[in-house]
């Protein structure tokens, strides 16, 4: 008798967008990107419960990408959308060169949610026992504290950090790298092979379309 297959291990992926965009996907021809395929041939022995992308909604001419890249993940089965928002703030300019006689402030805005969002879903997750293996797709040292939580209260689960990346300065990641069980470099040569086509059926008849300057 053929011995059994063993079950192969539940995982959700959590996908930091902004940090996915700023160190994968920028200047790239890889933006309609469909998470679902990227991720299943990533973890292609894995059994991918969900895929969490966390996002907030931009301000300015990009923001129609933004949506209808949004609507394109939307049709995804797996694919589930967390928003965040962006904040104004002052900040100063350190610029020692900078020749400007004024106050040296200037406004800007500020993610915020990202990594509170992504942390009190990863522990629902572990204590609602999702999934055996959590998978992080970003670099930010601020998910370093829910990684030891999970750690130090599920230790029978895996957590695993991709770290979205095009330098070696943005790839190092040291801290979170440090607190998974396992780390890597996202693959970027995997992301030609997970695209969208041009045009995404949205359900109800009609189609959602590549941006044009994506």
């Amino acid at each position: 008798m053929a011995a059994a297959m063993p079950a192969r291990k539940r995982s959700v992926v959590y996908v930091d967008g902004f940090n996915l965009y700023y160190g994968a996907v920028k200047g790239s021809p890889y933006k309609w990107l469909n998470l679902q395929r990227y991720f299943q041939m990533l973890r292609p022995h894995d059994d991918v419960q969900a895929i969490r992308y966390f996002t907030a909604l931009i301000d300015g001419p990009r923001r129609r990408n933004q949506l209808a890249y949004l609507r394109a993940l939307e049709t995804l089965p797996l694919v589930e959308i967390i928003l965040g928002q962006f904040k104004m703030k002052q900040v100063t300019c350190r610029v020692r060169a900078c020749t400007f006689a004024g106050a040296r402030r200037f406004t800007t805005q500020e993610e915020k949610r990202t990594d509170v969002n992504i942390a009190v879903r990863m522990l629902d997750d572990a204590y609602q026992n999702v999934c055996d293996r959590f998978a992080i797709v970003s670099g930010d040292s601020d998910l370093v504290p829910v990684v030891n939580e999970v750690k130090a209260r599920f230790p029978d689960k895996e957590v695993i950090v991709y770290v979205p990346a095009r330098s070696r300065v943005r790839g190092a990641a040291v801290e979170l790298r440090a607190a998974a069980d396992k780390d890597r470099v996202l693959p970027l040569e995997k992301l030609v092979h997970a695209q969208f086509p041009a045009q995404v059926p949205d359900g109800s008849g009609g189609v959602i379309n590549k941006p044009a300057d994506w």
